[in-house]
């Protein structure tokens, strides 16, 4: 898949989010949404570890008085190499990109790995 349909697809899983989550994030904090083309590890990641996206920022359940809406934006990232090696096919590809963007959203809403994977979205 080349990088423009790959960057498309993520487009289109963005503009998939339910209406009310969309705007929530759009009035709440800006959350700037990438694709990358691989995961770097960081230290203490366990070795071969190979995300698909990953978000960054303070989960609004987190978010206090303290928290400073000028901060910097909160970032998803979403990494095309991880996700083009797990999938056979475009459709898959187009699929694992839907489910990644909803995730790392979800997290971004402060919903944990656990309630993903029991939800079906780990």
């Amino acid at each position: 898949m080349s990088q423009q349909d790959f960057d498309e697809a993520v487009n289109e899983a963005i503009d998939g989010i339910p209406e009310g989550l969309a705007r929530q994030m759009s009035t709440m904090a800006n959350v700037a949404v990438v694709v990358e083309d691989e995961y770097l590890p960081r230290p203490g990641d366990e070795p071969g570890l190979e995300l698909l996206g990953l978000y960054e920022g303070i989960p609004l359940t987190e978010r206090g008085s303290w928290w400073d809406a000028g901060s910097l934006p909160d970032r998803i990232s979403i990494f095309r190499g991880p996700i083009l090696r797990s999938c056979g096919s475009r459709e898959e590809v187009v699929e694992e990109i839907r489910v990644t963007v909803i995730h790392e959203v979800a997290h971004y809403f402060g919903t944990d790995d656990q309630r993903l994977h029991e939800l079906g979205w780990g």
